[in-house]
């Protein structure tokens, strides 16, 4: 058979119930980097909306690694506690809890896009930036604060906190655990020659750019559960054709290497290294060629994601073998039920809520 949207998918020992996946939004919501109702509310309702897997908005593996002061973090016992009961509602709905493990880097330090997203200085509030190289991200509005070059030690730092919020998301109950890779933060930061210019072993050539990312999976691999999924994001292209950047052959040269550290999936995006970048056309599925290609590349599985807003679309994704999972950003935020949605217009039979029954389209 023809795998479509709602056939379930088995990653190691862990079954998503189908191919809908809640991408990682930011809502900035948090306090001290805890997660509040806010939190329990938004991703509980597209559990309750029927998603396979809901995935937590980036998720701050230390205090200097949040791009806003309003961002989730996990860098303590406390951080997992106030995450452990949305984890909890979300699998009693039926869905996969998943949460993506981050650092900000060179972007870190900045307010919410309702107050403009421009940079907070130390003095207002704000922390150190670190990067790879000193380049502070070129912001249109704002003085970029400060960026140090990270040295060895601050590496394996990173490294450690990685490891260290693995351990905390796996006890306050999550499945998934995914390492953000993408959108020109930390970890894409090393990838891209745009904003790594170090001449040491994590710079220069692709295995060395890519050691961090490689060294970051494999951490969070040896502490996850043999039986459940660890998936990478990553940005497929920087969208800066006129220098040399990360594009998707690289991409597509890295996603094997990831399968080699221990993702079970690639989460493939775009962009987001700097504001230069040209989008050509970001229309519906605008980002699908980019998971093809990846999925090309490698055996483990790959999630579409970008523009991706009809259910027949979400479906052809998968039916025709282009990504195995429909990763849906802002239409779940415009419908938190679209799955269950999508699967009434695709004629499947799921399950609803008892709670919703009134309302299905019987």
């Amino acid at each position: 058979m023809t795998d479509s949207l709602f056939t379930p998918l088995t990653l190691r020992g862990t079954e998503l119930p189908n191919r809908v996946m809640v991408s990682p939004m930011c809502q900035y919501s948090a306090e001290d980097g805890l997660a509040s109702d806010w939190h329990l509310v938004h991703l509980g309702s597209r559990a309750v909306g029927g998603a396979g897997v809901v995935m937590t908005e980036a998720t701050a593996v230390s205090p200097r690694g949040r791009i806003s002061p309003g961002d989730l973090g996990i860098w303590s016992d406390e951080h997992a506690d106030a995450l452990a009961p949305v984890a909890d509602f979300v699998r009693s709905q039926g869905s996969v809890p998943a949460i993506q493990l981050a650092h900000a880097g060179r972007k870190a330090s900045k307010r919410p896009p309702w107050e403009g997203s421009t940079p907070i200085p130390e003095d207002e509030g704000g922390w150190e930036v670190i990067a790879p190289s000193d380049d502070p991200y070129p912001y249109e509005e704002g003085d970029a604060p400060e960026t140090r070059s990270m040295t060895a030690e601050d590496i394996d730092a990173v490294i450690d906190q990685f490891r260290s919020a693995a351990e905390r998301a796996l006890e306050a109950g999550f499945e998934i655990a995914e390492v953000h890779a993408a959108h020109g933060y930390l970890l894409h930061e090393f990838l891209s020659p745009v904003t790594n210019h170090r001449d040491d072993e994590y710079g220069g050539s692709f295995e060395n750019r890519t050691r961090l990312v490689r060294e970051v999976t494999e951490a969070v691999r040896d502490v996850w559960p043999e039986e459940k999924p660890v998936f990478v994001r990553i940005s497929a292209t920087d969208w800066l054709p006129d220098r040399e950047s990360w594009d998707v052959e690289q991409s597509a040269r890295l996603a094997p290497l990831l399968a080699e550290a221990g993702a079970d999936l690639v989460d493939v995006s775009s962009g987001g290294t700097h504001p230069d970048q040209q989008i050509p056309h970001a229309g519906p599925g605008y980002q699908v060629p980019y998971a093809e290609r990846v999925k090309e590349a490698t055996d483990i599985a790959v999630g579409a994601v970008g523009g991706i807003t009809e259910p027949e679309h979400a479906d052809a994704i998968v039916r025709n073998g282009r990504a195995d999972l429909a990763v849906g950003g802002r239409e779940h935020l415009r419908n938190p039920y679209f799955a269950l949605e999508a699967a009434h217009e695709l004629g499947e039979d799921v399950e609803w809520p008892v709670q919703y029954h009134r309302g299905t389209f019987d």
